[in-house]
């Protein structure tokens, strides 16, 4: 539990940090549109610091944490980093005016992040379902 509880505490930090980076860089260019950083916090926010905080309490309640919903979890931080890291790349890019295009990159990323939530999720409900 207290590797659960650090990864909030890390991804809560990381989520303030791109929302002063979003904030900061784009006033520093003059852009007032739309950009992908401005969703780099409430990723880090949502899928970072809340997710792991509830896995925090399932973990307690039902203590589903085995050597596979470890190698889930691996994925998932290596799914919402590198969504994170793409994300960034995609709005700076967008605040910059430059012309690149890794919307598949960022598919791929989300896709592994998708899944392996999903694989821990299910791996809390069966711990449940075989716990009542």
């Amino acid at each position: 539990m207290k590797r659960l509880i650090n990864a909030s505490i890390v991804y809560g930090v990381l989520a303030l940090v791109g929302g002063v980076f979003y904030r900061e860089f784009t006033k520093l260019n003059g852009f007032t549109g739309f950009t992908t950083l401005s969703v780099v916090y409430t990723h880090y926010l949502m899928l970072g610091m809340v997710f792991f905080l509830m896995l925090v309490l399932s973990e307690n309640n039902f203590h589903f944490i085995d050597n596979k919903v470890r190698k889930y979890l691996l994925f998932y931080h290596i799914g919402l980093n590198l969504t994170a890291v793409m994300l960034v790349i995609r709005g700076v890019v967008q605040v910059l005016s430059l012309d690149a295009s890794i919307a598949v990159l960022i598919g791929i990323v989300h896709l592994i992040l998708g899944i392996s939530m999903v694989l821990v999720l299910i791996s809390i409900r069966n711990c449940i379902k075989d716990s009542f």
